[in-house]
């Protein structure tokens, strides 16, 4: 059994259900609470509350010319953007797991079995389904709301963090680690919450490359905190400032 293909065409699969099932739920016009301001600031590309959420402004402005100039449909254009975003999430999500699945049996792909290769993909199947009908997540993932497409941030820098994993002793391996950084700084534009993977993410890159000990894990998490501190009370802030 060829364990990638298998995984690549279940991973969209199950992106396909998520997708489907948020698309046919969504909400049909604005919600009743922050979604009505930024639906119709994204429609005339104002200045949303702070801190503004500018590049989900962008692609929630482009998400409402498929309404074809009908200001009814605009709304539910970016609201479908969300279940769009969210049903991505869930492919990434499906992929992490089955990821740390085969990191759990460790055995590079080719030496995976059938049985394991079922069971793998079962666990990502399972995993991936379950958050899909999950409360929080499919309440966000029906509306115009920020939250789904900084899922979708959140989701793909780790799930990039893996891949830099799989290939870090290969040359070209740290291309992974520019484009999280790249992504980092877009997800600003849409919310903080991305922030929180980095912790994450130097625990990864300090498992991989030095050898592990209580200690160093520690040190890992402290550096990692304190990348993320200077970001969210240095960068962010201070980037505004120099500019006013």
């Amino acid at each position: 059994m060829d364990f990638k293909k298998i995984n690549s065409i279940t991973g969209w699969i199950v992106c396909a259900i998520a997708s489907a099932v948020y698309i046919m739920t969504t909400e049909p016009t604005a919600s009743f609470w922050d979604c009505g301001e930024f639906i119709s600031t994204a429609y005339r590309l104002e200045v949303g509350h702070p801190p503004g959420a500018p590049f989900f402004m962008l692609m929630a402005r482009i998400s409402t010319l498929f309404a074809g100039g009908n200001r009814e449909l605009a709304a539910q254009m970016v609201n479908i953007f969300s279940a769009l975003c969210s049903g991505f999430t869930i492919l990434l999500l499906f992929w992490t797991i089955t990821h740390l699945g085969r990191k759990i049996i460790g055995k590079a792909v080719a030496d995976i079995t059938p049985v394991q290769t079922v069971s793998i993909i079962g666990a990502g199947i399972v995993g991936a389904l379950a958050y899909t009908f999950s409360d929080t997540f499919w309440f966000s993932a029906v509306e115009g709301e920020v939250y789904a497409f900084s899922s979708l941030f959140t989701a793909l820098v780790f799930w990039a963090i893996l891949r830099w994993e799989d290939e870090s002793d290969q040359r070209y391996a740290n291309r992974w680690l520019v484009l999280i950084a790249y992504l980092m700084g877009l997800s600003i534009g849409v919310h903080l919450l991305n922030l929180l993977a980095i912790p994450a993410i130097g625990l990864v890159y300090y498992h991989r490359k030095y050898p592990v000990t209580t200690k160093g894990t520690i040190y890992a998490l402290l550096i990692s905190a304190g990348i993320l501190l200077v970001i969210l009370y240095g960068i962010v802030p201070g980037v505004i400032q120099i500019a006013v």
